[in-house]
């Protein structure tokens, strides 16, 4: 495990640095659009992931536009959402200020949002209208924290509501992490007072990691109790089927 850890960093620090001088390369082509800030994202983060000795399976289709909301487990829910559509994440600001990935961020059109301000929840609703005109989805995780999967937590319907005034449609995504040798999920979540690092190790030393994403069907909802309670409901269904057709995968 720990020679596994080890290559993988290795990898992994090669393949940042190989990131970062991709977008200075496209800094120096012009000024770079959001949609070309998305798409580089995503080719980091497939990057990323394959460095990472992570694996996708996923189910139904990413929408091409709206917002999207899912259900939270770590960091390594970015990459691997961003690795199969391009999309813009609304963050808390605290993670503009983390080392490399901050910058990362800011690069690729992340909406900040500062949690304890009223005014800057507002500030981000006017963002996310404008970016629903784009051809590119804003992905929300409306339960405000990572958890370690064990349930899905409430969903908080403020930043819900912008695609609800622009009639934009709103699909619901739901992500697991499976792990072979019976490695629980939990295992491989970041939630809680968790450090980073050890769990970046942790992360790097393990085999057979595979996340799985579902998508439901766009739906276009007239008030954000409905959104807020049909998307909580839709998230936590896939979630289930998704452990059921593994369990039956597994006999």
């Amino acid at each position: 495990m720990k020679l596994r850890a080890l290559r993988r960093a290795v990898a992994l620090a090669f393949v940042l640095a190989i990131c970062a001088l991709d977008f200075l390369r496209l800094r120096l082509l012009g000024p770079l659009s959001l949609e070309r800030r998305a798409l580089w994202l995503q080719a980091s983060s497939r990057k990323t992931l394959r460095s990472l000795g992570i694996h996708i399976r996923m189910h139904g289709y990413p929408p091409a536009r709206g917002l999207v909301v899912s259900n939270h487990l770590s960091y390594l829910d970015i990459l691997i959402i961003s690795s199969v559509m391009p999309c813009f994440f609304v963050s808390k600001s605290e993670i503009g200020r983390w080392p490399y990935f901050g910058a990362a961020a800011r690069a690729c059109g992340t909406i900040f949002l500062v949690r304890t301000s009223r005014a800057s929840a507002e500030k981000v609703a006017v963002e996310m209208a404008s970016r629903f005109a784009l051809p590119i989805p804003v992905l929300l995780f409306p339960e405000g924290t990572s958890t370690n999967g064990s349930k899905v937590l409430r969903f908080h319907s403020r930043l819900i509501q912008p695609a609800v005034t622009a009639s934009a449609p709103i699909t619901a995504a739901a992500l697991r992490y499976v792990i072979q040798d019976g490695v629980e999920e939990h295992q491989l979540c970041w939630f809680g007072d968790a450090a980073f690092l050890p769990h970046l190790w942790k992360t790097l030393g393990t085999s057979g990691f595979s996340a799985e994403i579902r998508f439901g069907l766009p739906q276009v909802y007239l008030d954000r109790r409905t959104a807020t309670r049909e998307t909580h409901a839709e998230v936590v269904a896939m979630r289930v089927e998704g452990a059921r057709h593994s369990e039956q995968r597994n006999h």
